[in-house]
């Protein structure tokens, strides 16, 4: 063999050898960093990103979750808008049943669009109800309104109705509906969680809006379940300690109205600065749904996940590990 081509072909070796140790090296430092991550949740949209996980079961026997949807680029919650629809039968296989309603289409709203934020849906009569947050004015921040549109389908054919009448500017709508058909209606925001009933025609309060007592550190996030005859309240709190944010926490009362004894965090902080779940059960299993920013690594740039959730005999929610990881 010529003495210069054996030369080169020892540079090519030598220099293959390096390039696989820079390869070994970086899938080490991935593999670590993947290490570090495992804890935080495996979304399960992962086409457009999603936050504020509303999840319900309907009378088809599948499970719906009804989210609000982070625009990218990332510029706080401002850019949010286009709802979509996702369900599943079996918690692996999601459809996305495509956008519902988006914010040019709600005609008493904000005209500079966005800020549609987490809503909730719930069914009576042969009809379901979206209520949404939404401003009705330049100046947001004082102006929310909390939206329903309603349709014959679960997950298609959402036209607006209008707003709740009567209410504060608050935002995060949720809506019990209880085993006798009485519908409940929970909002909050700055600290401030209140409820009420609704009336029958799912758009108007019947009587006052009450605040909800005995809930520690609320910040926003009311969702409300009810197990063995015991109502549920969970929701996010302030927490913010060493760039750790919203934990989820929870209260129960034998009233769909309170007071409420305070129970503990359900849930520690995610990836994300903020958090927004709900709990459900589906074929005997119990959930808790919520956000991270494991996709994007943004805070504004969420991703909704879910992962099964225990109780204890006396009642009480076993802390949930964010994994994402559910399997058949």
């Amino acid at each position: 063999m010529n003495k210069h081509r054996f030369l080169k072909i020892r540079v090519k070796i030598a220099a293959l050898s390096l390039c696989a140790g820079m390869f070994t090296a970086t899938q080490s430092i991935a593999q670590e960093k993947t290490a570090d991550t495992t804890n935080v949740g495996k979304p399960f949209v992962t086409d457009i990103y999603t936050a504020d996980p509303s999840a319900h079961v309907w009378k088809d026997g599948r499970l719906y979750v009804y989210p609000s949807h982070d625009v990218a680029p990332p510029r706080g919650c401002d850019l949010m808008d286009q709802y979509h629809v996702y369900s599943t039968d079996d918690m692996v296989h999601w459809k996305d049943h495509g956008e519902i309603l988006r914010a040019s289409q709600v005609e008493w709203g904000r005209p500079e669009g966005g800020f549609m934020w987490a809503p909730d849906c719930a069914y009576k009569n042969g009809t379901y109800y979206f209520y949404f947050p939404h401003p009705s004015g330049t100046e947001w921040n004082k102006t929310w309104k909390i939206g329903v549109a309603t349709s014959k389908k679960p997950a298609s054919g959402f036209k607006s109705q209008g707003y709740i009448k009567g209410l504060e500017s608050m935002i995060d709508p949720c809506v019990f509906v209880d085993d006798d058909g009485q519908a409940y209606f929970y909002y909050g925001g700055g600290g401030t969680c209140k409820g009420g009933k609704l009336k029958n025609n799912m758009v108007e309060i019947d009587g006052e809006m009450q605040k909800m007592e005995g809930l520690e550190d609320f910040h926003e996030a009311s969702w409300v379940h009810k197990k063995d005859g015991v109502y549920y309240l969970s929701y996010s709190d302030n927490h913010d300690v060493n760039g750790k944010h919203n934990q989820m926490r929870y209260a129960t009362s034998k009233n769909p109205l309170g007071p409420w004894t305070y129970k503990g965090i359900y849930m520690d902080p995610t990836d994300s600065y903020t958090n927004h779940g709900s709990i459900v059960k589906f074929k005997g299993q119990w959930y808790a749904f919520y956000h991270n920013s494991s996709l994007s690594h943004q805070d504004w740039l969420r991703s909704i996940c879910v992962d099964k959730l225990y109780y204890n005999a006396d009642g009480t929610i076993q802390k949930v590990i964010p994994t994402g990881a559910i399997k058949k």
